[in-house]
């Protein structure tokens, strides 16, 4: 987009009560946001679903103070290695311009021809387990093998797996972001945050230096679900905000995906729920991937991470302790009455086969199957 016609949006979108409905009716009606803001009064009071007080503001202020906003704006973008796609915009992604209310804008710090490729946005608990942790991981990176960019939201938790995952196997990945993509946030996540910026997008739809308060989370998570093909849901509570994107997925004729956990697991409820609502049950990428056409990409890692298992060297005793566990966590005394084997031969295999990355020890001498 031209620097003018970019410099009236944001001139247009600085206007005090407008908001991006109102922006789009007036430059409908007026042919141009450089029209809109040239417009008389007269004109501006035929434009429908406009507020008079919006009105006023615009013909008050379009003389002079919003447009000092929008160069200050530019500026601040060019200082920050950003851009900006307007909803006019031809590189605007399109998935998202089909969503109810879409951004007027997304300014973005990094890749932005990830916008508009085939996505899956993955989301999920901030507390979450470590079984969960290790699914996001493991499933966003195979999704990436087979050419879908990950999105997320750059929380704490399944978010960051999801993410971290996508980069570990060389691929593309979005963070969504409930403030400016200037700032970083949480602060845990600085380190991902970079990296995000360097090899993947980070968007957001509020402009430069905006601080991450809680109401702007919600919003944010329209276009989470917006710029993918479906959601997959990784952990979520019976509460939880990854149950609302969800269903913003499902009003967006998106596909919705969710990872079984324990019948017995708080942090489960909200996926257990969505599976028993219809939303398709995944145990492997494939499952995902079946249910969309044409993006089937290179082969993912399952095989390959299924190979190097089966190339460990196990005596039948050491078979006999990783048959017994399981991703979940198990502790001590458990392994000794589920195997037979004593304290001390119990403790012997346990540590042989950390070392040879079969299995993954917990806090509290719990041991788990390594993914």
């Amino acid at each position: 987009m031209h620097t003018e016609e970019l410099r009236a949006w944001l001139a247009l979108s600085f206007i005090p009560g407008l908001g991006p409905a109102g922006c789009r009716a007036l430059v409908a009606h007026c042919g141009g946001p450089g029209q809109a803001l040239r417009a008389g009064q007269a004109a501006l009071a035929a434009v429908p679903g406009v507020r008079r007080e919006a009105l006023a503001a615009l013909v008050a202020q379009a003389r002079g103070p919003s447009w000092r906003e929008a160069d200050e704006e530019l500026a601040r973008v060019a200082a920050a290695g950003a851009r900006i796609l307007v909803w006019a915009d031809p590189d605007y992604p399109e998935l998202l311009r089909t969503i109810h209310n879409p951004p007027l804008m997304l300014y973005v710090k990094g890749r932005a021809d990830l916008l508009r490729a085939p996505g899956m946005a993955v989301v999920g608990a901030r507390a979450a387990s470590d079984y969960g942790l290790r699914a996001a991981h493991r499933l966003a990176g195979q999704m990436t093998d087979r050419g879908l960019v990950i999105i997320s939201g750059l929380a704490l938790g399944i978010d960051a797996a999801a993410h971290r995952g996508a980069l570990a196997a060389g691929g593309g990945t979005v963070a969504v972001l409930g403030s400016g993509v200037d700032v970083a946030y949480p602060e845990q996540n600085r380190p991902l945050y970079e990296q995000i910026a360097s090899q993947g997008a980070l968007v957001s739809e509020y402009p430069m230096g905006t601080a991450p308060e809680p109401f702007r989370f919600p919003a944010r998570n329209r276009i989470i679900s917006g710029l993918g093909l479906g959601i997959l849901v990784v952990e979520a509570a019976r509460r939880s905000g990854s149950l609302i994107t969800a269903q913003l997925a499902l009003e967006q004729g998106r596909e919705v995906f969710a990872v079984p956990g324990r019948v017995d697991s708080l942090k489960s409820e909200g996926t257990h729920r969505l599976l028993q609502e219809g939303a398709k049950l995944v145990q492997t990428v494939e499952d995902i991937l079946e249910e969309l056409p044409g993006h089937g990409g290179r082969p993912g890692h399952g095989p390959v991470v299924a190979a190097a298992a089966e190339a460990v060297d196990l005596s039948p005793a050491e078979e006999l302790v990783v048959a017994f566990l399981d991703v979940y966590p198990k502790n001590i005394e458990e392994i000794i009455l589920g195997t037979g084997f004593s304290a001390q031969r119990a403790g012997e295999l346990l540590m042989l086969l950390e070392l040879k990355g079969c299995i993954t020890s917990m806090p509290g001498k719990q041991f788990q199957k390594s993914g």
